[in-house]
């Protein structure tokens, strides 16, 4: 049905992404959601940026898709104190060689947890901004690839609020989506009590797919067809966001590829070689909460995502998905 990707691609596709699911449910338990989303970032090539509550999984959901990959894990802790250097590394002189040495930073991985990222100061949050767009950074004028696959999954909690800073819109707008993780159900917590695993690390996860699998899962996802009428479907849901009355700006053009990237994504994990309207509905809230603010913001982070969701519910709701 595709003239840009084969069916056999697509079926290949599917095997290695139901093994990569298989694998995080072993550590991820009852939030099956959560992984689909996770996932349909990764094929995407995007980032994620989860806000909830601690110690409801966010690291273990980061560290278990790494090991599921066979792929490099770096967990930085972001604090006020955190210097851009930290992040991305420093050249240093090497009196024997009589030169600089550049030294890599953790941001050096395939897996980057952004751990609380708003205790940075906006300074070394910018440190970030080149690398989740070009899987790159500049020092002192020399340009070093962190290689691909890269993803960075940044975390912030919600409720405290001393000692942070708000993340710009130009950061928030390098996150392919926003998650929440939210408390699991009782009898997956009644799992999750039962297990061994004290923390992350202890987690043993057998690699079911490599770096250079993912690479070719990430090209393939951007084969994937989608037709004129999806694409005014997402056109008329971005110029929406711009005419809403409660939100201060609508989406960005970014903001718009974003979402045409995460449906092609959606629709190889969902193992078609082709864009379904209901792609694009279903994710439409993960891709554009976070791009978008209420005219009277509200002093809990949480509770104006969950409006501006609820208003883009509504908006897609008004739109007719073509058939």
């Amino acid at each position: 049905m595709s003239d840009f990707v084969s069916g056999a691609a697509v079926a290949e596709a599917r095997q290695t992404i139901e093994r990569l699911r298989a694998s995080m449910r072993q550590t991820i338990k009852g939030k099956d959601d959560v992984i689909e989303q996770v996932l349909v970032c990764l094929m995407a090539g995007g980032h994620v940026l989860i806000e909830d509550l601690p110690g409801l999984g966010k690291t273990t959901l980061a560290y278990s898709l790494a090991r599921s990959m066979d792929c490099t894990f770096s967990r930085i802790q972001f604090t006020s104190d955190l210097l851009p250097s930290d992040v991305t590394g420093v050249a240093i002189y090497d009196e024997q060689r009589k030169e600089f040495i550049f030294k890599k930073g953790p941001v050096f991985a395939s897996v980057v947890l952004a751990d609380e990222i708003n205790r940075a100061t906006p300074k070394t949050q910018s440190a970030l901004l080149e690398v989740m767009d070009r899987a790159r950074v500049t020092i002192d004028g020399a340009t070093h690839d962190v290689g691909r696959p890269f993803m960075v999954f940044a975390t912030q909690n919600p409720v405290d609020y001393e000692g942070t800073f708000a993340l710009p819109e130009s950061q928030l707008d390098r996150f392919l989506m926003c998650l929440q993780m939210g408390y699991p159900q009782l009898q997956d917590e009644l799992e999750i009590l039962r297990s061994a695993q004290t923390a992350y690390d202890d987690i043993v996860v057998k690699p079911v797919a490599t770096g250079s699998d993912i690479q070719h899962l990430q090209n393939v996802a951007r084969q994937v067809f989608v037709e004129d009428t999806v694409l005014d479907y997402i056109l008329k849901i971005v110029a929406a966001t711009r005419t809403e009355v409660e939100f201060h700006a609508g989406v960005s053009v970014r903001g718009s590829l974003a979402l045409k990237h995460a449906a092609q994504a959606r629709a190889l994990v969902r193992g078609r070689d082709f864009v379904m309207p209901e792609d694009v509905s279903e994710i439409v809230a993960p891709v554009l909460v976070h791009r978008l603010g209420l005219v009277r913001a509200s002093a809990d982070a949480l509770e104006e995502r969950r409006t501006v969701a609820a208003i883009l519910k509504r908006i897609v709701g008004s739109i007719v998905a073509p058939v």
